[in-house]
């Protein structure tokens, strides 16, 4: 048998590796060897160090307001997130749900009627996603997110590496690619979230079996091989982080995600964890920057977003959180009216707690992605509809204090006697705002200082005090913003005094526009 010679092997294999990615998106499965990514090619190469000269786009400084699509075939069964991995986990055991016990009345036992089955369930016949990005815009978003792949690896896209995408299963149409259209038509930027990192260990739920009961022992459908491609295969020993440790399952994320970079060219790349999986995370960020270089002549508009601290490299995510303190980096708090996927009877937020959310988040130098619970079906319901209408009339008077601006010199002000809650995902029900809690947002020689509660007094801001170390000009002038009445003001040598207007407006953070002799 003749040999193939070894110098040209390499040859062939480093050709193969190095080549234009456009070659390899027209595949219809994944490569076959997973040992390599191809190099990045362009300004970003897969180091901290290169990936530190990302500068942030001005547009994504100045949107501060994204609105967010986090639906999928979760939300049909009606029970809240996480369904595909809970319906897995059975009463008894240490983190058991609701979902196996309901999935178990309604469906059937997971051993014959799993995820896969529910999957077909969702249809969206009465998603209208032109009317919907219309109203988004009117509410007040300037970018619009959505899902690619929870962490059920069921892609939302076009895919030709993966079979259990929404053109072959459930509504048989290109959900992402659909968004995106309606997205530009309204003149919002575009954003796709992946949260394909995490499935590999999260759905080993899906590989188990009840422990107890008539069906003990009885395997789930995880592990039946034909369905290996949906609930992947059973995780060696140990690979039971968020993120997955196996080589194999880390280049195919990369190889996933790459697929909806490359079909997209989204201006925002949201990842559900920290920087995913070493080198081969900053391979996918460092090509997600080149291409859309590539895309815009030279120009970087490109946001990427993930959950540790930035330094520079892209933006910090905190999910449903709120930073204590004034960062020095743009980063995103992404949140949700209600529980991320639709469910019966959930407490949504009210406009005045996303109102207050918002300006706080902006003051310190963030953007609020606020993700709109969608029904299985694909439409808002009444209570939705009436939480954006308080949202949209907020935003459209007070909106020029924070569409474009800038932090100030300090993010705002809080009662002497206030306990400080800390920088941390998940830490927003901590959060109380009242008329005592201040903050600042500038826009050129503008300040803007908005009060988080409805005054029952006159409004007092010690950091405008005579004297104040922040700012040595005078005021000029004070207006409330959406209102025309004439406010009486004064500096006091302890606090700017603004007496209570006369008449309040019908919302209850109040935004202050103040301006300053020459």
């Amino acid at each position: 048998m003749k040999h193939f010679p070894l110098k040209q092997f390499i040859i062939a294999y480093t050709l193969l590796m190095f080549c234009s990615f456009g070659v390899f998106a027209q595949l219809d499965h994944y490569p076959a060897h997973f040992d390599t990514i191809p190099y990045p090619k362009g300004k970003f190469k897969p180091t901290d160090q290169s990936l530190k000269q990302y500068k942030y786009p001005k547009w994504f400084r100045d949107a501060k307001f994204g609105i967010w699509a986090h639906w999928g075939p979760q939300s049909v069964p009606r029970q809240g997130d996480w369904y595909a991995r809970n319906m897995y986990i059975q009463q008894g055991h240490p983190w058991e749900t609701s979902d196996y016990k309901d999935h178990l009345k309604r469906y059937g036992h997971p051993s014959k009627y799993g995820y896969k089955d529910i999957i077909p369930l969702w249809k969206a016949q009465d998603w209208n996603p032109a009317k919907l990005m219309a109203l988004y815009k009117k509410v007040g978003a300037k970018y619009f997110v959505s899902m690619g792949v929870h962490h059920d690896d069921f892609f939302l896209w076009n895919s030709k590496l993966h079979k259990w995408n929404a053109v072959n299963y459930g509504p048989h149409k290109d959900v992402v690619g659909t968004w995106q259209k309606e997205a530009k038509k309204q003149g919002l930027h575009f954003g796709v979230s992946e949260h394909l990192g995490a499935s590999y260990t999260w759905f080993q739920a899906a590989h188990s079996a009840d422990s107890i009961g008539p069906m003990k022992g009885i395997p789930y459908d995880g592990n039946d091989p034909k369905y290996f491609d949906l609930y992947h295969r059973k995780a060696a020993p140990g690979d039971n982080g968020w993120l997955t440790n196996n080589p194999e399952w880390q280049h195919e994320w990369y190889y996933s995600i790459r697929e909806l970079i490359d079909k997209y060219n989204p201006d925002l790349l949201y990842s559900d964890s920290a920087l995913p999986f070493g080198n081969i995370g900053r391979s996918l960020i460092a090509h997600f920057y080149n291409d859309n270089m590539a895309q815009h002549k030279g120009q970087l508009e490109a946001v990427y977003t993930c959950k540790e601290p930035s330094q520079g490299r892209f933006v910090q995510d905190v999910e449903r959180g709120v930073m204590d303190t004034l960062s020095k980096y743009p980063w995103q708090t992404d949140t949700s009216i209600g529980d991320w996927f639709y469910r019966t009877g959930q407490k949504y937020k009210s406009a005045t707690e996303i109102v207050q959310m918002l300006v706080d988040i902006v003051s310190k130098n963030g953007n609020l992605l606020l993700n709109v619970v969608q029904t299985p079906e694909g439409y808002l319901e009444p209570d939705m509809l009436h939480i954006l209408s308080g949202i949209e009339q907020w935003i459209a008077a007070n909106g020029e204090g924070i569409y474009a601006s800038r932090p100030w010199k300090i993010y705002g002000e809080n009662p002497a006697d206030e306990t400080v809650v800390k920088t941390s995902m998940f830490n927003e029900g901590k959060l109380k705002y009242s008329a005592q809690n201040i903050r600042f947002t500038t826009k050129g020689k503008t300040l803007y200082a908005f009060c988080l509660g409805k005054p029952t007094d006159d409004i007092r801001m010690l950091s405008l005090r005579k004297n104040n170390p922040y700012e040595k000009k005078a005021i000029a002038s004070i207006t409330l913003l959406g209102s025309k009445e004439q406010l009486k003001w004064h500096q006091e040598d302890d606090a700017l005094v603004i007496d209570k207007p006369a008449t309040l407006p019908d919302w209850e953070v109040l935004g202050f526009k103040i301006t300053f002799k020459k």
